[in-house]
């Protein structure tokens, strides 16, 4: 029996190392990641990233609307309702309740759909359309991050 061969000896049952400390089959899949046309990103799970990213963008988004309440009740027209604070109010739900949805294909779709409502509701109030148009090319950064970055 080698000195390297018996079962209590540390390390024994893992796979062995090969240059610069990569596993044997990590060399083969950058080979063909690259061979695809791709970038290696450099992240160990990038689809999670990329979802992160736009969790992220969303509730940073529900914060504004957050933020905006004040400057729309204030600036709403003498008499006006408060159709606009509660379209805020729901607004806010929706871009949280849309975070779940990113980790199906169909969850981008619908964000961005959002985005567009979001953007035709500057009808209602400006603020919407600020909103709407900030977050709406910060959506459209993100999706191209995904398509480059997650493929």
């Amino acid at each position: 029996m080698t000195e390297h061969s018996h079962p209590n000896e540390a390390g024994a049952g893992t796979t062995p190392e090969g240059p610069a400390g990569h596993k044997p089959g990590e060399a083969r899949e950058r080979e063909l990641q690259l061979s695809l046309g791709g970038k290696p990103s450099g992240l160990r799970n990038p689809s999670r990233a990329v979802r992160g990213l736009g969790a992220g963008t969303l509730v940073l988004e529900a914060l504004v609307l957050l933020l905006a309440l004040m400057p729309i009740w204030v600036l709403r027209p003498p008499g006006g309702s408060m159709a606009a604070v509660t379209v805020a109010l729901v607004a806010v739900v929706v871009s949280m309740a849309l975070t779940a949805t990113l980790r199906f294909p169909w969850g981008w779709h619908l964000v961005s759909v959002f985005q567009v409502a979001l953007l035709l509701l500057g009808f209602l109030h400006w603020a919407f359309a600020v909103v709407g148009v900030v977050f709406g090319l910060t959506w459209a950064y993100v999706l191209y991050v995904r398509r480059t970055v997650a493929r």
